[in-house]
């Protein structure tokens, strides 16, 4: 009962994990190539392998968890450092070039 209890835990966990690498790869091959070395970061083509034997890895190796704790971290560093990086260069960050303190209705000046 409790193993099949945590099988079906990392069964889950294994799944989340594939999901996010998929939508991690989508967002890698839907970004301008030259976005990438603009934004001093890999090439397009890096990211795309690196995230395509990840995603490839979880669907095939899901029982070898050190290579998807490993294929995690890549993903992780994609989604929180290469795809912020390139959405500034590509401009598409905030809408109309505003700070990061501005609202929905404006910008926001602490109660002054």
């Amino acid at each position: 009962m409790l193993i099949s209890g945590f099988n079906n835990i990392f069964a889950l966990l294994s799944l989340a994990m594939l999901v996010f690498a998929v939508v991690a790869l989508v967002f890698a091959a839907t970004a301008r190539k030259d976005a990438y070395p603009a934004a001093d970061k890999k090439t397009k083509s890096f990211w795309l392998i690196i995230l395509g034997v990840v995603v490839a890895v979880d669907f095939f190796l899901s029982g070898v968890l050190f290579l998807q704790i490993a294929g995690l971290v890549a993903t992780i560093v994609f989604m929180v450092d290469v795809r912020p990086a390139l959405r500034q260069v590509s401009g598409g960050g905030r809408r109309s070039g505003g700070s990061s303190s501005d609202g929905p209705y404006g910008p926001y000046n602490g109660g002054r």
